[in-house]
């Protein structure tokens, strides 16, 4: 089973109104990307996968905070509905603000609504991860055995504070909560080496590596990082939808090494790479599907 941990809600249910078409260039270098999409949009997407983790961020303006637009008061709404509609194939995380009043009843409530997860954006959302609210939050997350993935590392968004993101606050996190199931996401670009080190002694802390295979160097250097750590059984799959689709970050992997030919550089192997792309995701997290 291929399992793409990392994509994000798409904000229209029906095809995009030409008027409606808004698209981003801050987070590849190659293009940009059209940041409203269709629920068949994400399904042609998402193709290359078996099953999907999707979500949204809360925060107050999603456009200015995130990139992408949709009504803030539909975060998790709309996550929970466009999963409802193919419970085989989505499984949906919710995003809540730790410093937003009655957070954990917001939790629960979505957790009964069928969310399994939590996405947090600490950059974006502009909390310090180590606070005492978020630390509440991560420990009704670990009791009620809600996995939580962190944007880690760097963002193109000049108002998110990298300090709120950089790996080694996960362990930090993963110190105090040791049996809460943590993603990092992006392998925490571009410190790939700090995340491999946190993911390494930390039974369960993953990474994904969403967007890595969009910077070729980053992708080798911390495919690299991960493999002479012995940390590459702790990588998951990711696309960052719509950034990128899991075909694209398939095949990115796995032209991993084209950058060195003509060096005496260490290849990543074939089998590392086939590890990642068949990572038994749901089993790390403590997931199932219906």
């Amino acid at each position: 089973m291929i399992v793409d941990v990392h994509a994000h809600t798409p904000t229209h249910r029906h095809a995009v109104p030409a008027e409606e078409l808004l698209s981003f260039d801050g987070w590849r270098t190659d293009r940009t990307v059209v940041t409203t999409n269709s629920w068949d949009d994400y399904d042609r997407a998402m193709a290359g996968c078996d099953v999907s983790i999707v979500f949204n961020i809360a925060v107050d303006d999603p456009l200015s905070a995130t990139g992408m637009r949709y009504r803030p008061e539909d975060t998790n709404e709309a996550t929970a509905e466009f999963c409802a509609d193919a419970p085989h194939k989505r499984i949906g995380f919710m995003s809540v603000n730790p410093l937003w009043p009655g957070v954990i009843d917001e939790v629960d409530k979505w957790r009964e609504r069928g969310l399994v997860g939590i996405k947090l954006g600490p950059n974006y959302q502009n909390f310090d991860p180590l606070c005492d609210e978020a630390v509440a939050l991560y420990a009704h997350a670990e009791r009620t055995g809600l996995p939580i993935l962190f944007h880690q590392g760097a963002s193109p968004i000049r108002q998110a504070p990298l300090r709120y993101t950089y790996p080694l606050v996960t362990d930090e996190v993963a110190l105090r909560f040791p049996e809460l199931r943590i993603v990092m996401a992006h392998m925490g670009h571009p410190w790939g080496r700090e995340t491999v080190a946190t993911i390494r002694k930390h039974p369960h802390v993953y990474a994904d590596v969403s967007s890595i295979y969009l910077r070729p160097w980053v992708c080798y250097e911390s495919l690299l990082y991960a493999t002479e750590w012995g940390a590459a059984g702790k990588l998951l799959l990711g696309s960052d939808f719509p950034i990128a689709n899991t075909a694209e970050a398939i095949a990115g992997l796995r032209r991993v090494n084209d950058i060195l030919d003509g060096t005496a550089l260490p290849r990543i192997s074939t089998e590392v790479i086939d590890r990642i792309i068949h990572a038994d995701a749901l089993g790390a997290l403590g997931l199932t599907l219906p």
